[in-house]
């Protein structure tokens, strides 16, 4: 993505865009109240977790290459956490987002708006696959979604069934049962974690 490279390019020139990698299953960023961060992924994959009061664990998003994500979109209280985990190695650009305010670089004042266009646009995908009803709908919604991102009838689901559960907010035997089901009914072919719509 254009941006992307012009924050790469930027941070050498500017000391509060920064640039850092990190390893696999390591912690990218626990979201801090107050603080308004805004991390790009260039390289890698990681998922933002949150545990509730109880210790259970909720997949928010999952993160691929170009990926923007910090507290700025998030409230974070006391009554849960978000961190984003590293699933692969990793490399992301960060910055705050009052100093991009408070510089008086045009080119990277329209940066931010375009990240804060794309990442609307993903956040409301997410919401549109969480309101869905039933695990069915759920499933169609979120295989749809990849298909329409890519242009494709045919793709590996970027997550695990376990975490595509808990990205899903439901029961994973559930899930798997509902695949099946969608597979037996010729609304999709499977293999492993490789999808094809027939719809």
């Amino acid at each position: 993505m254009e941006y992307i490279e012009k924050l790469i390019k930027y941070s050498k020139s500017y000391s509060y865009i920064k640039t850092k990698k990190i390893d696999k299953n390591m912690t990218i960023t626990n979201y801090i109240a107050k603080r308004n961060s805004i991390f790009i992924l260039t390289n890698g994959e990681a998922n933002l977790v949150r545990y509730d009061s109880n210790g259970n664990k909720t997949i928010i998003e999952h993160y691929l290459e170009g990926s923007i994500f910090g507290e700025m979109f998030y409230s974070v209280n006391l009554n849960s956490e978000l961190t984003v985990i590293a699933k692969k190695n990793c490399k992301v650009i960060y910055f705050n987002y009052d100093d991009i305010l408070s510089n008086e670089n045009l080119d990277l004042l329209n940066i931010l708006v375009t990240i804060l266009s794309n990442k609307t646009t993903i956040i409301n995908e997410r919401i549109e696959i969480l309101t869905k009803r039933t695990i069915r709908e759920k499933l169609l919604s979120y295989f749809s979604s990849i298909a329409s991102k890519y242009r494709v009838k045919t793709f590996i689901i970027p997550l695990c069934y376990s975490d595509l559960a808990d990205y899903l907010c439901i029961d994973r035997s559930a899930m798997m049962r509902e695949i099946k089901n969608l597979t037996v009914e010729g609304f999709i072919k499977k293999n492993k974690k490789k999808i094809t719509l027939l719809y």
